[in-house]
C-alpha cells in the first residue's frame, strides 16, 4: 500500500492563499438570511485545497451539498485548470432524502461534426486530430449542468456560490509545484501548437497567478447564469477563436445546448443500493458487472490477499470482458440502443464470470462482447449535514483539455470529440476500442467512463465516491469499494493502495501505479503467466472517497496522488432547503 503524508485543510501562507476572506463575515449573515433545517455531520473530499476550502465555507455557512457541490466546482475551474473547467462537461449522480438523481451535462458533438472528420482521404486518422487544437472540443456543457443541479435543489443565492472563483481568479493564487509541473509538461507537450504557452506557460511557484479574461467571463455567468456563457460575449468569444482555429462549434451550437436529467442506474449489490452512472457514460454499467462478477467468482477468490497475483489476474479477466461489452453495446442513450438492464442482470454477470479462465490469459479471439446480438478528468464528493449527497466528475478529457485557451474569455477547452469512435477498432488516447454504438454523430454525446457513485444503506448514504483517469475511471472506483467491503481498509488506506488496470487491450498488458508498484511477488507470478506488467507512466485515479458508517462516524479521503483534500465537519450552522422556485 502507498504511504503518504495526509492534508489537512489549514490556511495558506506560503503555499496560495486562503478562503477565509471571502467566508470570514458569511456565515453569521447567512444564519440570519437563510431559512433553518437543522445541524449534523457533512464531509468533502477533493482534488484540490481550495476547492475543499470552499467546500467547507459552504456547507458552514448553511449550504446544502448542491450549494457546496456548485461553488467547489467554479473554484476549481481556476485552480485546478487541467481538469476543473467551464468548457468542458460531466455527470453528477446525488441523493436527497429518498430521491435519487443523475444528471448528464455532457459535452456533444457540434452539427457540422461528422463521422469520418478525423481520418484523412486514405481512411487514415489524423495523428491528433482528435486531441489538440479547435477540431477537438465538443459542445461544453459544464455551465449548463452547475445551473440545472442549482435551479433545482441549490439553498444559496447562484451569485453568491461563484463569488470564490472570481475572487481567486481576479485577485489570483500561488500555483502549487504539482501544477506548476504539469503546465511545463504540457507546454512541452504540444509544442508551441496553440495558445497554451502564453495564458500558463510561464506558472511559477514563487508568484501570484493572475486570469483577468477568466474572471471577467465568471462575472457574466454570475449575473446571468448560463445565458452569461451560451449566448452574449462569452459565446461570441467562442465562436471567433473556433473561427480563428478551424473549429467547428458555433453560436447555435452554444444555444441549442441542454443539461439532461437522466434515470440513475440503481440497482442492489450485496447489502447495498448502488446510485450510478447510466448511460452515456459507461462507467456504471461496468462498475456494476465488476462488483458481480467479483461476487460470482467468490470461490476463486478466497483466501487471496490484496494484489497478489492471482488476485489481479482475475480481475484482469473479468476486465476483459467488461471492456468487449463497453466496445460493442454503449453509447448515446439517444442515439443508440443500451441494453443496460440485461448487461447488468445477475444470470449475465454470472455467465461471463464463468468464461474467467482461473489459471490462463483468455486470448482476443475468447473474449467477445457476450449478448447474443448486437486521463484527465476530476472528482469531488460531497456530504452535507442533513444526509443528502452529491458526487461529480467532470472534465476537459485529456489534461488541459485541447490545450486551446478562448482568447478574451481565459478558459481551455476540452477535446471529448476523441472519446467517439473517431475510427471503429481504433484505440482512443486511453488505448480504448469502439464501434459503431459510439460513432461521431451532430449533436450526440461521446461516451464516457465517469463514475460518480453513491452506496446507500437502508436509505442512507454510505459511500460517496467517484475519480478521474479515462478508461482507468471505473477499474478504480471498483477497487476502491472492494478495498473498503472486502479488505477492511479505511477510506484513507482504501484511496491510497496500489492500483492496476487491464482493458482488453493489449491483451498482456497490466498496468499498475506509477506512484507504487504492486508486490515484487505479484509482479514474477504475473511474468511467469505470460503478462506484461508495467508501471503506468501517468498517474492514473485520484479517487475522491467519503464513507459513513451505521453509527453515523464519516471519513473523508482524497487520494495521495493527487493535491487534493477531504474533511468531516462538525456544522453549526443549520442546513437550508432547497429555494422555492
Amino acid at each position: 500500500m502507498c504511504e503518504y503524508p495526509r492534508m489537512k485543510i489549514q490556511p495558506r501562507r506560503a503555499h496560495g492563499q486562503s478562503l477565509a476572506p471571502v467566508f470570514r463575515l458569511a456565515p453569521l449573515l447567512l444564519l440570519l438570511l437563510w431559512p433553518q433545517a437543522h445541524a449534523g455531520v457533512a464531509a468533502v473530499a477533493s482534488p484540490e485545497q481550495h476547492g475543499t476550502e470552499t467546500a467547507v465555507a459552504v456547507l458552514n455557512a448553511g449550504g446544502n451539498a448542491v450549494d457546496a457541490a456548485v461553488a467547489t466546482a467554479f473554484v476549481l475551474a481556476v485552480t485546478y485548470p487541467e481538469a476543473g473547467n467551464i468548457g468542458g462537461g460531466g455527470f453528477a449522480t446525488l441523493t436527497r432524502g429518498n430521491e435519487a438523481r443523475f444528471l448528464d451535462f455532457r459535452e456533444s458533438a457540434p452539427q457540422t461534426a461528422s463521422r469520418d472528420m478525423y481520418l484523412d482521404a486514405n481512411g487514415k486518422v489524423i495523428p491528433d486530430s482528435s486531441l489538440v487544437g479547435h477540431r477537438a472540443a465538443g459542445i461544453p456543457g459544464t455551465v449548463a449542468g452547475l445551473f440545472e443541479l442549482h435551479k433545482k435543489y441549490g439553498s444559496k443565492p447562484w451569485k453568491s456560490l461563484l463569488q470564490p472563483a472570481i475572487k481567486l481568479a481576479r485577485d489570483g493564487y500561488t500555483p502549487p509545484q504539482h501544477l506548476v509541473t504539469r503546465t511545463t509538461e504540457k507546454t512541452r507537450g504540444i509544442a508551441g501548437r496553440t495558445n497554451f504557452a502564453r495564458y500558463f506557460g510561464a506558472l511559477s511557484t514563487e508568484r501570484v497567478f493572475v486570469q483577468p479574461e477568466l474572471a471577467r467571463t465568471l462575472e457574466r455567468i454570475a449575473a446571468r447564469g448560463p445565458e452569461g456563457f451560451y449566448r452574449g460575449e462569452t459565446a461570441r468569444l467562442i465562436s471567433a477563436e473556433m473561427r480563428r482555429g478551424g473549429g467547428l462549434i458555433t453560436e447555435a451550437d452554444l444555444r441549442g445546448y441542454r443539461a439532461i436529467w437522466r434515470e440513475p442506474l440503481r440497482t442492489s449489490w450485496r447489502n447495498y443500493e448502488i446510485v450510478t452512472a447510466p448511460p452515456p457514460s459507461s462507467g456504471g454499467v461496468a462498475l456494476v458487472q465488476l462488483l458481480r462478477m467479483k461476487d460470482a467468482l467468490k470461490s476463486r477468490f478466497e483466501g487471496l490477499t490484496h494484489n497478489s497475483g492471482q488476485y489481479v489476474h482475475l480481475v484482469a479477466e473479468m476486465e476483459k470482458r467488461v471492456f468487449a461489452d463497453r466496445a460493442e453495446y454503449l453509447g448515446d442513450p439517444d442515439f443508440v440502443k443500451v441494453p443496460v438492464a440485461r448487461l447488468i442482470e445477475p444470470q449475465y454477470v454470472a455467465k461471463r464470470a464463468s468464461e474467467v479462465d482461473p489459471s490462463g490469459i483468455s486470448t482476443l479471439d475468447h473474449v467477445r462482447p457476450g449478448l447474443p446480438e448486437s486521463l484527465e478528468t476530476t472528482h469531488f464528493s460531497i456530504v452535507d449535514g442533513a444526509g443528502d449527497a452529491v458526487a461529480i466528475t467532470y472534465t476537459l478529457n485529456g489534461s488541459f483539455g485541447n490545450a486551446v485557451v478562448v482568447e478574451g474569455a481565459g478558459f481551455l477547452l476540452n477535446n471529448e470529440m476523441d472519446d467517439f469512435s473517431i475510427k471503429p477498432g481504433e484505440p482512443n488516447y486511453y488505448g480504448v476500442i469502439g464501434g459503431g454504438a459510439n460513432e461521431i454523430a451532430p449533436g450526440k454525446r461521446m461516451l464516457s467512463s465517469m463514475t460518480p457513485t453513491i452506496l446507500l444503506q437502508d436509505g442512507k448514504v454510505r459511500m460517496v465516491l467517484g475519480s478521474p483517469g479515462g478508461s482507468t475511471i471505473f477499474t478504480t472506483v471498483f477497487q476502491g469499494i472492494v478495498n473498503v467491503e472486502d479488505f477492511g481498509m479505511s477510506a484513507a488506506q482504501a484511496v491510497a493502495a496500489a492500483r492496476f488496470h487491464h482493458q482488453l487491450l493489449p491483451p498482456r498488458r497490466i498496468t499498475y501505479s506509477r506512484c507504487c508498484s504492486l508486490p515484487d511477488s505479484a509482479l514474477v507470478e504475473l511474468r511467469s503467466r505470460g503478462y506484461e506488467p508495467v508501471r503506468n507512466p501517468w498517474e492514473f485515479g485520484d479517487l475522491q472517497m467519503i464513507r459513513i458508517d451505521a453509527n453515523g462516524k464519516a471519513e473523508a479521503a482524497s487520494d495521495p496522488r493527487g493535491r487534493g483534500a477531504s474533511q468531516v465537519i462538525t456544522l453549526t450552522a443549520p442546513v437550508a432547503k432547497p429555494a422555492k422556485r
